[in-house]
């Protein structure tokens, strides 16, 4: 890979009298705000000229834009030269293969900026979330800051179908890396650069799920993540192949919790690194063992599916196979949501545990439609059986286990697991 680059001087806002909290070397910008690019020569010159104004108009500190061009083949290399020409603190970066994790990881490793952050080119985040994005970087307070669109403060435009993909992938993170951020894919992020230093070298992704990775990286190094509410509009231009970007999301997740749970990664060389504090089980900032609620969860499960599978079989020759059904899945998740509270997740005392039992019930509700569903397609198409029955039920039953479980870690039991974040 070969990376190219043409620069015009840093430029500095109209607000002199503002200070950076750390020194720079002269004509060293405070802010790196790169742009990535790819076939974007409609929309390049109206989102550079748009944030160039806003930083010379309204940001207190010497900034640079930095166009990443990702192996354009129409005119967007030629529009952004063109660009840094005329405009003060603009520059621009070719390289000559795809991919906008390469990109960010090629510019953002060559920076000599203090705090590196990006943007999309459709600028779908106001920008007015810039300034409360990088501040907490720039102070020293935080070591990496993300957009947020499902935050409850976010005022969010898009259809229903992004918004419930982004929930579900942002459910997925929780329950598969134990995720602690809320919006792993919102393209508006910002980094300090020492601690881009240490973690971009182990970011194996060069496409959408660099981003995520970065994240769980930070996340398990122990570095603080601050979240910011931001406005956002969908682009309805949006090019991303929603289908093959989900497909790569589900390799990258794969790889690297397996990555994780070997300890192939340097986590803690990076901590030691960087002056952070080992994850001591329990303490504040550190997530919940996933592994160890897995393995607990797991437990339970075994313990009710065979107290199920028992009821229902004694059950279904007095009242039929849905009356049936019903009873024991609702007597054992009962009695699943008690133990799982207290052995899985750990909370104690009879503090909400009334509202526990009725969202664990709701829960009982989509594993009653799980097997009740599967239940009545099988009746639909064979001759009701027993055995058909019975293995018709435990793979609904290990379907609504995995759901089970993403919803208690994420939902029921979210704010007691959040408490020890």
């Amino acid at each position: 890979m070969t990376v190219t680059s043409k620069t015009s001087k840093t430029f500095k806002t109209s607000k002199p009298e503002a200070r950076p909290v750390f020194t720079t070397r002269a004509g060293t910008p405070v802010l790196d705000v790169v742009i990535p690019v790819y076939n974007e020569e409609a929309d390049l010159a109206g989102c550079v000229c748009r944030v160039h104004t806003y930083l010379a108009g309204t940001f207190p500190y010497p900034c640079r834009i930095t166009v990443a061009d990702n192996a354009s083949t129409d005119s967007t290399l030629e529009i952004a030269n063109s660009l840094a020409d005329e405009l003060p603190g603009v520059k621009v970066a070719h390289l000559d293969q795809k991919g906008r994790g390469r990109a960010l990881r090629a510019v953002w490793a060559a920076s000599d900026a203090a705090v590196l952050a990006y943007m999309d080119v459709d600028l779908s985040t106001d920008l007015a979330a810039l300034f409360p994005l990088v501040a907490p970087l720039i102070s020293g307070h935080s070591d990496i800051a993300i957009g947020t669109r499902l935050h409850r403060g976010a005022r969010v435009t898009r259809g229903a179908k992004r918004e419930f993909i982004s929930r579900c992938y942002n459910l997925l993170l929780r329950g598969t890396l134990a995720a602690s951020f809320s919006d792993a894919q919102c393209g508006f992020k910002a980094i300090r650069a020492e601690v881009a230093a240490e973690l971009l070298p182990l970011v194996k992704d060069t496409a959408w799920f660099f981003d995520t990775e970065l994240l769980v990286l930070a996340q398990r190094a122990g570095l603080r993540i601050h979240e910011v509410p931001v406005d956002w509009v969908d682009d309805p231009d949006s090019r991303v192949d929603i289908a093959a970007t989900a497909v790569a999301d589900l390799k990258g997740i794969a790889r690297l919790s397996r990555a994780l749970v070997t300890g192939s990664l340097p986590i803690g060389k990076v901590r030691s690194q960087l002056g952070r504090r080992p994850p001591d089980a329990g303490a504040p900032g550190v997530p919940p063992s996933l592994v160890r609620q897995l393995v607990r969860f797991a437990a339970v499960g075994v313990a009710s599916t065979l107290a199920y599978l028992l009821l229902f079989a004694l059950l279904r020759g007095g009242i039929g196979a849905q009356a049936a059904n019903f009873v024991a899945l609702l007597v054992t998740a009962v009695a699943n949501t008690a133990v799982n509270r207290r052995f899985t997740f750990g909370v104690r005392g009879s503090e909400d545990a009334g509202k526990h039992q009725f969202e664990g019930l709701v829960v009982f509700g989509f594993g009653l439609a799980l097997t009740s569903g599967s239940l009545a397609l099988l009746h639909a198409f064979v001759t009701a059986h027993p055995a058909a029955e019975l293995i018709v039920l435990v793979l609904a039953n290990l379907l609504a286990t995995v759901l089970r479980f993403l919803l208690l870690r994420n939902w029921v039991f979210r704010e007691k697991t959040e408490e020890v974040k």
